[in-house]
């Protein structure tokens, strides 16, 4: 399998470093790209820097290498996940503004007919966001937004962030057991 991994100028990037963790466990071939917004987030929500979360990517790429095989329909990957996807993104993707590798990248997912996973962090909405995610959700973009549920009895952070994690992984059809699925009562 592999699977396109885009972390945005969002907070929430804890998201994008446990999900590559977790597909790094995997043996999952990952492709990774980091927006300068997300350099910034990852040194002051994670207190690291974007070579730490580079580590557990097979491959890395820069935001404006538009010339990487990620540009091209010609490229075959089973799937894209942007986490956290920033509003900014969101409304370059559903407008057809590619000017990045992550736009890009995003924008050959949804005309080859491949998976493409967006996780919105932000919180409220606007109806402009709102409007943006319906128009991709109606051409079969999963729009996958970082609300953890409770069901589960987390005991801590990384059992909310596990949540949102497996959520995603169960888009893509991997299995985990990163959390404890509803059973009924």
């Amino acid at each position: 399998m592999r699977i396109i991994v885009a972390i945005t100028g969002a907070s929430g990037v804890v998201y994008g470093k446990r999900l590559l963790e977790v597909l790094s466990d995997k043996n999952i071939e990952t492709h990774l790209i980091i927006s300068k917004g997300a350099e910034e987030i990852i040194t002051s929500e994670l207190s690291s820097k974007k070579h730490d979360l580079e580590k557990l990517a097979t491959h890395v790429y820069q935001m404006n290498d538009l010339s990487s095989p990620l540009s091209s329909g010609s490229f075959i990957v089973d799937a894209m996940v942007i986490v956290p996807c920033s509003a900014k993104t969101l409304a370059g993707i559903a407008n057809g503004y590619s000017d990045n590798l992550i736009l890009r990248a995003a924008e050959v997912t949804i005309k080859q007919g491949r998976k493409l996973i967006l996780v919105p962090r932000e919180t409220p909405v606007s109806a402009i966001q709102i409007e943006n995610m319906l128009k991709l959700a109606r051409i079969g973009v999963v729009i996958l937004p970082a609300m953890p549920a409770f069901y589960h009895n987390p005991k801590n952070i990384n059992d909310l962030i596990d949540f949102v994690v497996g959520k995603i992984l169960d888009s893509l059809d991997i299995e985990h057991n990163l959390f404890k699925r509803w059973t009924g009562r």
